[in-house]
């Protein structure tokens, strides 16, 4: 029997359609997919609906540049690529800034747009434009589709394109990205939902075991040698940052009729590991929020770091090694960049450094380079036996900045014991101590991650937290957070009012989960805490205040926002808190229940820069 003409405009039928989407959907759930986002199209029909179909988590967003985010955030939080569905036109330029994000941010994130076939391109069809590579060198990859038919080498070709999507788009490593399929669909564009094969077309067998298996990497063994040794008789420091126990913080979103719970990640061998690796070597770990590591108590464990860096009594140190992504303290990278001392970077595939001041770049996972050093230093101990039983290890070099930090956990939790309502930091150190174990807490940037690095002091309770911080732009807050919040029982959202401003629509969402909650999904909590100041506060810790007759109208910005009637029009259960002690309240009353609540603290534009100063 000969097949269909390819080539031809009019090849194609609804069957044709179905089967061919749903066997890229089909193998995307098998290489591991388990989440698409949909904003709402005409030409987008076919992967909407067969996307409806399939066995992947379903959410809907009307607003584009939301919806990517939203996706963002899932991957985020799972380090699985998440689909985004749009149709044709100005839709996919909405897409830009999280593509943007998850390009310099490393979130595998996978771009499904509807377009108009060939005979319509350039030829003033409406809603249509050139979208091949729309995204330029944004993504790591980028597939023209071919005409949606169901001939077996078509079925086979789609199969093994989600398959590269999946592996391009860097699932399950420090190293994703977005990638971009563009599908051109005729008319009619409603698929057959009825069609025989319909997923199955196509498939290979299966086994008990993943579609894709990860094997971990071992230092080679002149290496692993000449590191244990170096460690061993230098001073050296490491820098954690967000990756050090892998991209994942949790395994599973919300599927429908509860199938799958979200699954925190403890990463407790990683821990484990990370601690003996820090007493064997007596290497301090300076550890930032996003690193994961401010849940565990232990001497090593350096989260005021960003205070020490500066002092006068800061221990010396020869090298750095930093694990995953630069911290958020600008004081550490300014030291490293002045001290100039060895720096080993290790990362799977990060070889990028604006300091230029690497000396080796080691291409793994942190958690195998441990395990590498850890077997290595074992080893060695067994050659000259040394005695290698387990028990509190000497760490002197750890002791000198325990000891320092400890002086600066006390300052920093004046904040806590005693509160000041006019004081963002107040309210920071309340929240850390009233989130509940397992949750997440996702933060904005600006004053909100800033104030998260200073007053979230190590604690034994393991809790997440992500932000936005490839660009550190305000863009999709909100909706990264909703988007990672379908991976946890409780979300706090910790965001400044010009970041919400900038992502309001995002609240709609609110409608959409109890859409989802009605198709059999669990509504996951989620509180969106924002300390308004009425303008840019951040720049009032910047030099451009010393330029006072600029200085407000174009960097501080007044605003004179509330965002009680916001809420209302959104219908989100809302409270506003004037001190501490009442927003603890609220925030008990709000924690657990379904959906997304705001709390609105008010506080003053001016004077950050003094508030901050005791505590810095």
């Amino acid at each position: 029997m000969l097949e269909k003409d390819e080539y031809s405009k009019e090849a194609h039928s609804p069957q044709d359609v179905a089967l061919f989407v749903s066997a890229f959907f089909d193998e995307l759930y098998r290489a591991g997919v388990r989440d698409v986002v949909v904003s709402p199209g005409s030409r987008s029909t076919p992967l909407a609906m067969i996307a409806y179909k399939s066995s992947l988590n379903f959410y809907l967003d009307v607003d584009e540049r939301g919806a990517a985010f939203f996706a963002l955030g899932i991957a985020k939080a799972t380090a699985r690529p998440a689909c985004v569905v749009c149709t044709s036109g100005t839709a996919l330029a909405n897409y830009y800034p999280a593509v943007m994000e998850a390009e310099s941010s490393r979130v595998p994130l996978i771009v499904l747009s509807g377009d108009r076939p060939q005979h319509l391109q350039h030829v003033g069809a409406p809603q249509t434009c050139d979208q091949l590579k729309a995204f330029s060198n944004h993504v790591k990859k980028f597939w023209q589709m071919p005409e949606p038919l169901a001939t077996p080498k078509r079925i086979s070709y789609v199969r093994q394109v989600a398959r590269d999507a999946y592996a391009a788009s860097g699932a399950g490593t420090l190293h994703g990205g977005a990638v971009h399929l563009n599908f051109p669909f005729d008319e009619p564009l409603k698929p057959d939902l009825r069609a025989e094969g319909l997923f199955s077309l196509g498939r290979a067998g299966s086994l008990n075991l993943p579609l894709v298996v990860e094997t971990p990497r071992v230092l080679d063994a002149d290496s692993a040698q000449f590191l244990v040794e170096y460690l061993k008789t230098h001073r050296v420091i490491a820098a954690c940052g967000e990756g050090t126990l892998g991209a994942e913080v949790s395994s599973e979103t919300v599927s429908r009729n509860s199938s799958s719970e979200p699954c925190f990640n403890d990463k407790n061998q990683e821990r484990l590991a990370l601690q003996a690796f820090a007493e064997e070597f007596d290497i301090p770990l300076l550890v930032d929020p996003l690193s994961q590591l401010r849940s565990d108590a232990y001497d090593a464990i350096i989260e005021n770091y960003d205070n020490l860096i500066v002092r006068e009594d800061c221990p010396e140190f020869d090298a750095v090694i930093r694990f995953g992504r630069w911290p958020v303290s600008k004081r550490l990278t300014t030291a490293i960049q002045n001290l100039a001392p060895t720096q080993i970077v290790v990362d799977p595939f990060e070889m990028r450094d604006f300091t230029s001041s690497t000396s080796a770049f080691i291409t793994m996972e942190p958690s195998d380079f441990v395990a590498s050093l850890l077997a290595e230093a074992s080893i060695a101990k067994q050659a000259t036996h040394e005695d290698t039983a387990s028990g509190q290890v000497a760490t002197p070099y750890i002791q000198e900045w325990d000891i320092l930090n400890k002086q600066e956990t006390q300052r920093i939790l004046g904040a806590k014991t005693n509160p000041d309502s006019s004081f963002e930091g107040s309210y920071v150190s309340a929240l850390i101590g009233a989130l509940p174990a397992h949750s997440l807490l996702f933060s904005a940037n600006s004053m909100a991650i800033r104030a998260i690095d200073t007053f979230y002091v190590k604690q034994p309770k393991r809790f997440a937290v992500l932000a936005n911080r490839g660009l550190n732009g305000i863009d999709g807050t909100l909706s990264t957070a909703f988007g990672a919040a379908q991976a946890f029982n409780q979300t706090v959202c910790l965001t400044g009012d010009l970041t919400l401003l900038h992502d309001l629509n995002s609240l709609a969402l609110q409608h959409e989960m109890d859409i989802r909650a009605a198709e059999g999904y669990t509504r996951p909590s989620i509180v969106v805490v924002v300390m308004n100041n009425s303008g840019g506060a951040i720049f009032d810790m910047l030099p451009q205040k010393q330029d006072n007759p600029y200085f407000e109208r174009i960097f501080l910005t007044p605003q004179n926002l509330d965002f009680e009637s916001a809420a209302k029009t959104f219908s989100i259960p809302y409270k506003r808190a004037s001190s501490v002690e009442q927003f603890e309240k609220v925030l008990d009353c709000f924690m657990g229940c379904a959906g997304i609540h705001l709390i609105e603290i008010k506080l003053p534009l001016q004077g950050v820069r003094e508030r901050y100063g005791a505590f810095q």
